[in-house]
């Protein structure tokens, strides 16, 4: 899962902002597709409402136009009045009120959209809260305040009112978009007692294609979000990148020293002007410490060759030994400290494409011909370039320490993956594992004398690390199963 994610500042920016983005945008999404139902249901709501005012008033026109018409039928006499109810019967079968045309999806029939009964319909319960309290709002703006009044939500197709009407007329039934759409019954009781007026209404279809609309504006929205801040951050990112590529550089040639373009926001380029200030002051440090390190090499070798040659005049030979190893002490103690302080500064030697094995053969002969019990199997042919004197130089330590601590060295060349491995093993004692890391560092011994007899000057291992490192690679100890200490030098191939 760790390799799915984005590894640089750039990747981990844009992915966490994306995603909060996205997060966002589907939260939009959603807010604006309720608010467009809750729309649709409140204008359901109000219909059922103003056909309930509308209705409750066209009833009481009706009342008063059917008084008046009673009146003037009997000043009038009997067969005319007859004759007139007969032609406001016929009308009445093929008026407003009958089965008049348009689709039950987009404007109920008369009948079914105000009716007047003295039970409410079985369909308007149970009633729910909400819907009524919306319902009395509407109807007290306007004046009503009904004794009772009930609402409640159904499946069109499953209002039993509405599939009968639908049942005798083929044309609507044929249609069967209205089935699914939500339907309102209302009903109220204008004061206790009297009778019910029942509306029906249904909500307004949906917009055609309303959904897909949102979600592509989100998506050009997100995707203009997203390309924007990809250009934000790469200009923030890219000078960023350029210093952490020339830090690693540095890191590994502090030889070639090189001033960078100051460029990106300003937070950026004055970071970038305190590495190019903080690069030419290290590089004028180890400037300075290479003069200094040749100095004290020149004067303090100067004196001991001029001393090992003043000891030969001492006539006690037992002394005059002793005069002379500890001046070799003295001698191969500053060659160990100038080599580890020159380690990486080392101009005057080039990188060269050489056989592992064969150049650990070399170093098994070497001290083959010292007496030393060192031996080596059929290494494999492995090609590296690496810095030929400190590759030799990190193995001769490993071995000498291996000789000093075990009396014996096994060397083996072998390949792990893009790793080439240099590996010394012996037959000591080992290291207690809560002293390997400390063994690493300068002047530290796993015997606690100075004497180069019984364990050097402790800078052995200390510069076979730092070749490694300087290479690329690292130097790993560990402590073998059967007993003895195993020092692996490990290189990039």
């Amino acid at each position: 899962m760790k390799r799915l994610l984005p590894q640089s500042l750039l990747g981990q920016v844009l992915a966490s902002v994306a995603l909060v983005l996205l997060f966002a945008q589907v939260v939009s999404v959603t807010l604006l597709y309720r608010a467009g139902e809750e729309r649709r249901e409140n204008a359901a709501i109000t219909a059922a409402a103003y056909r309930l005012i509308n209705g409750g008033e066209r009833a009481e026109r009706a009342e008063r136009r059917a008084a008046w018409r009673a009146e003037r039928e009997e000043r009038e006499g009997g067969d005319r009045r007859e004759g007139r109810r007969g032609r406001r019967d016929d009308r009445g079968g093929q008026g407003r009120g009958g089965p008049g045309g348009g689709d039950p999806v987009m404007n109920l029939p008369r009948q079914l959209r105000y009716t007047v009964s003295a039970e409410p319909p079985m369909a308007v319960l149970p009633t729910e809260g909400e819907h009524e309290e919306r319902l009395r709002a509407i109807l007290a703006q306007e004046g009503v305040v009904p004794h009772a009044a009930v609402i409640t939500a159904v499946r069109a197709g499953d209002d039993p009112a509405l599939a009968a009407f639908v049942a005798s007329r083929p044309r609507f039934r044929n249609n069967t978009e209205w089935r699914d759409r939500q339907m309102f019954v209302a009903a109220i009781q204008r004061s206790e007692g009297g009778e019910w007026e029942t509306v029906r209404s249904i909500e307004p279809p949906r917009p055609r294609d309303a959904l897909r609309g949102i979600v592509f504006q989100t998506l050009i929205t997100f995707a203009l979000l997203m390309i924007v801040l990809f250009f934000v951050l790469r200009r923030i990112t890219r000078p960023l990148a350029q210093l952490t590529e020339r830090v690693s550089t540095f890191s590994r040639n502090p030889d070639q020293t090189m001033k960078l373009a100051e460029t990106g926001p300003a937070d950026m380029r004055h970071l970038i002007a305190a590495y190019n200030t903080m690069e030419t002051r290290i590089a004028a440090l180890l400037d300075e410490k290479d003069v200094m390190l040749g100095a004290i090499g020149h004067d303090l070798k100067t004196p001991l060759a001029a001393l090992r040659v003043r000891i030969e005049s001492v006539p006690d030979d037992a002394q005059r030994d002793k005069m002379a190893h500890s001046i070799e002490d003295i001698t191969a103690t500053l060659d160990d400290i100038l080599a580890l302080a020159r380690v990486g500064r080392s101009g005057g030697l080039e990188i060269e494409t050489v056989d592992l094995g064969m150049l650990a053969i070399g170093v098994t002969e070497e001290f083959e011909d010292l007496g030393e019990s060192v031996t080596i199997g059929n290494p494999p042919r492995v090609v590296a370039r690496v810095q030929v004197t400190w590759i030799k130089r990190a193995l001769r330590n490993l071995v000498s320490n291996a000789l000093r601590y075990g009396e014996a060295a096994d060397l083996s060349v072998e390949i792990t993956g893009n790793t080439a491995v240099l590996r010394v093993e012996d037959r000591g004692p080992g290291i207690p594992e809560d002293r390997i890391a400390e063994m690493l560092e300068p002047f530290t011994r796993g015997e606690a004398s100075r004497n180069r007899a019984t364990g050097g000057a402790g800078l052995g291992l200390t510069l076979a690390r730092a070749i490694a490192e300087q290479h690329g690679g690292e130097l790993v100890l560990t402590n073998r199963e059967k007993g003895g200490l195993r020092a692996e030098i490990r290189l990039p191939l």
